[in-house]
């Protein structure tokens, strides 16, 4: 169905139609509008979204672009996102870059010859050029999750090295003494160089020296993570505590602690980043850093809309607090306080 056929049907012009349809009706009668609506509703006519986009240069659609469907993080950052935009009128094209920096300059291109808006994307991290290009053009653009090294780029991210720190903190007050972190060897993720850094200050300002540091670091798309955990734990069969940086990567030192038959907490404790709705069902419950993935997304369309209405500058920083869920994992007693980093 065409606007000519709802013209036709209420025996009005185009004109008139169009001026209805976009909530004009300074030059109608009641009647005619009642009469243009009914038709509309008859006929089930609905708009040309993209004719209509390529009219005002505007579609009402936002891209998002994550690096990882795979973690269930990204689900409830995907449900802030997509709530904000339906709020505000806007509709959600999602792409999956998968950690391919080849993929994200693709996608970026796909985004940009489909007209959206704007875009929200986790980066790679990887494509510091085409970052910089957007990013001096002014293209609505806003980074979640990860840092980019641009002092003029729009970010929502989580204090990761606070995160990181309360996590290992909670550890050595409850007597652990060899903790290790597990992580993915990526130089280009500012999330895990963020972690690290937590982790390591949280030893340091506990006494401990560098040599006490304990890394693992997993290539993310080996299938052999669990294996490379297992053999770090029987060379450094002292570890007491492993701090898992990625719900995912939690998930294979679990797999690898119940291979070697080791007990959690009794002799070895496990806290996680990323809360799940799995979490409190492992056994024993898992201890781990919540990230309020939802607000995240929330933040991040938010910020995206007002670029897009003028209202924001292109230049932000929204930094999100973490917080730590404690259960049985850890040893410690649910509910007790944590120190908090200087």
């Amino acid at each position: 169905m065409t606007i000519a056929d709802v013209a036709n049907r209420a025996n009005v012009s185009k004109t008139t139609v169009s001026r209805i349809l976009n909530g004009n009706y300074a030059h109608t009668t009641e009647q005619t509008r009642d009469r243009v609506l009914q038709a509309i509703k008859e006929l089930d006519y609905r708009p040309n979204a993209l004719a209509k986009g390529l009219k005002s240069m505007k579609t009402n659609v936002v891209g998002i672009m994550l690096s990882n469907l795979k973690n269930p993080f990204w689900s409830t950052v995907l449900e802030g996102v997509e709530d904000t935009c339906h709020d505000l009128g806007y509709n959600l094209m999602i792409c999956n870059s998968d950690e391919d920096e080849q993929l994200e300059e693709e996608y970026m291109r796909e985004f940009r010859m489909r007209q959206v808006d704007g875009v929200i994307i986790n980066p790679t991290g990887k494509n510091s050029p085409l970052y910089d290009s957007l990013i001096m053009e002014q293209y609505p653009i806003v980074f979640i999750n990860r840092r980019v090294q641009n002092e003029n780029a729009s970010n929502v991210i989580v204090d990761n090295v606070k995160g990181a720190y309360i996590a290992v903190n909670h550890l050595l007050r409850y007597g652990r003494r060899k903790v290790a972190i597990c992580m993915y060897r990526n130089a280009y993720v500012s999330t895990w160089k963020e972690r690290l850094e937590g982790y390591k200050q949280a030893l340091l300002a506990n006494g401990f020296s560098e040599s006490d540091l304990i890394i693992m670091e997993l290539e993310e798309k080996a299938d052999t993570k669990k294996e490379s955990i297992i053999r770090l734990l029987k060379k450094h069969a002292d570890i007491d505590a492993i701090f898992s940086t990625n719900n995912m990567i939690t998930l294979e030192v679990i797999g690898a602690l119940r291979e070697l038959n080791l007990q959690v907490p009794a002799q070895i404790a496990v806290v996680g980043y990323d809360e799940t709705v799995w979490a409190k069902y492992l056994d024993p419950p898992l201890t781990t850093i919540r990230q309020p993935g939802y607000q995240m997304g929330q933040r991040a369309a938010h910020n995206l809309i007002e670029m897009l209405s003028g209202k924001q500058r292109q230049q932000a920083m929204d930094m999100l607090e973490p917080e730590l869920i404690v259960r049985a994992s850890c040893g410690a007693i649910p509910g007790d306080t944590v120190l908090q980093p200087n």
